[in-house]
Parts: structure tokens; sequence; C-alpha cells
């Protein structure tokens, strides 16, 4: 990066490389990967961590994404002008499935609900858009988690409470180390009534370019109308939407090593 370029293109390109690289990371690794000086960096970094849009680790070295920056791009990704074919996706995978099915993204220790279509069903479980859910516990949430390299999972798994919402809750780190090895292996999430006692789910992930898991696909259902196996029949439904997905916001199809259509 020429030094030459302006202050505001330089801070863009460090809060870039940094939710890029997804993970804390030194002022020296941003000067060296922007080719810019390291006083300059350290000093752009500063002003993004007074603003909020980036935030220093509790030793002080290194920096991560912060609250601010996290806010702005929640609200890029709700405002966004592709919420219509979003809403067009989602309906035409409800009517397939005869399920709620809804759109997800990682949003700090959680998961967002960002878009979702309800099915016409008179017994519907309400989760509604906007609010956030637990990562351990959803179908969302352990996609997320099981895609996620591995230090940085271990590190989020101990700076959150894995809180026992229901009898199937797994609450004990070594086992659900061991079931999101499972979940990254098949390339999908399920929730057996391990967030809410009468609810079953089954997600996708939706990959970018660079095959990093940005959304999730999700159908649920109440486990008196549906078991988990019969969700997971409707598998090749939701991958095929997760494609549209990738297709609409991306421009291309990203396919994980886990996706039987590679």
């Amino acid at each position: 990066m020429k030094e030459t370029q302006s202050t505001l293109v330089r801070g863009f390109e460090l809060l870039k490389l940094v939710v890029k690289t997804g993970r804390a990371v030194s002022s020296a690794y941003l000067a060296e990967e922007l080719d810019l000086p390291k006083q300059t960096v350290h000093r752009i970094a500063q002003q993004l961590e007074e603003q909020g849009y980036l935030k220093r680790e509790p030793n002080g070295k290194k920096f991560s994404v912060g609250d601010e920056f996290r806010d702005m791009a929640r609200d890029a990704l709700k405002h966004s002008s592709l919420n219509s074919h979003r809403k067009i996706i989602l309906s035409d995978l409800s009517k397939e499935v005869g399920e709620t099915c809804n759109l997800t993204i990682l949003d700090g220790n959680e998961i967002l609900y960002l878009e979702r279509v309800e099915t016409n069903w008179p017994y519907r479980i309400q989760l509604p858009v906007g609010k956030h859910y637990p990562l351990h516990c959803t179908a969302s949430g352990k996609l997320f988690l099981a895609n996620m390299p591995k230090a940085t999972r271990k590190r989020l798994l101990k700076s959150i409470t894995l809180t026992k919402e229901t009898e199937k809750t797994i609450t004990d780190v070594n086992t659900l180390e061991r079931h999101l090895e499972s979940i990254c292996e098949s390339g999908m999430g399920t929730d057996n009534g391990e967030f809410l006692d009468d609810m079953v789910a089954v997600a996708v992930p939706v990959f970018d370019k660079s095959n990093q898991v940005v959304f999730t696909i999700a159908v649920h259902a109440p486990s008196a109308r549906k078991s988990i196996e019969e969700l997971r029949q409707f598998l090749p439904a939701l991958r095929n939407a997760a494609q549209r997905f990738a297709v609409t916001e991306f421009g291309e199809f990203a396919p994980s090593e886990h996706d039987p259509q590679r």
C-alpha cells in the first residue's frame, strides 16, 4: 500500500485485513501485510480503537474488530438491497419443505436472525428476526463454531458460558468439540431439542468466494410435527437454497469440501 494514500483509505484497508484474518492481530503483522510503517499502522489502529471500530485485546498488544464496526456491518446486512432476493429464496425453500426457514449470521459470541419466512401451520415456534441466540445449542450456531479455525473456536468457547437450555444441551467443552468435529465432516448443523425442548432444526452454510461461512440457512419445526431425521431429508433443498444465496450475495457459488455436489 502506498504511503501517499489517504488515512481514510488506509483505515478501511486495515479494518478489512483484521476482518479477513479472523483473529486478533498485532500492529507489526498489519504493518507487514499492508506494507506500511509500523508507527503509521499503530496510529491508525489507535484512532479506530478510539472510535470503537477496533478493540484492543486484554494483553494490549493485539487488535480485533470492535463493537462499532460489528454494528455497522450488521446494519448493512439488514438493510442490504439484496433483502428482497433473500426473502424470495427463503420463501421458495419454506414452500418446498413446509416449515419455517431462516437466515443467520455470526454476531460476536451469538448468532443473529437476519431474515425468516414463517410456515403456514397454525402451530409454529416464534423466533423473531433481529434477536440473538446462543452458539453452542443451535443448529446454525454449532455450524459457525464447527467451521472456525480450531484456535479461534477454543478461545471463544473459553469466553462463553455453555448454558443448559434443555436436558439435551451439551455443556461439556470436550463433548461439544467432538460433536462439532462431526458437524464439520457432514457440513450440516443440527439441533435436536438442545435449545428448546419441543424444537428440531437443521442448518447448512452459505460460503463466500474465499470459502468462508458467512451465513447459514436453517429450517426448524416443532418436534411433534417433524423429527430430526425427517428434517435431514430436506438437505438437498437447503443446499440448493444456499447455492442461490451464494450466487446472489457473492456472484458465484463457492462449494465447501463437504458439499456432495463438488
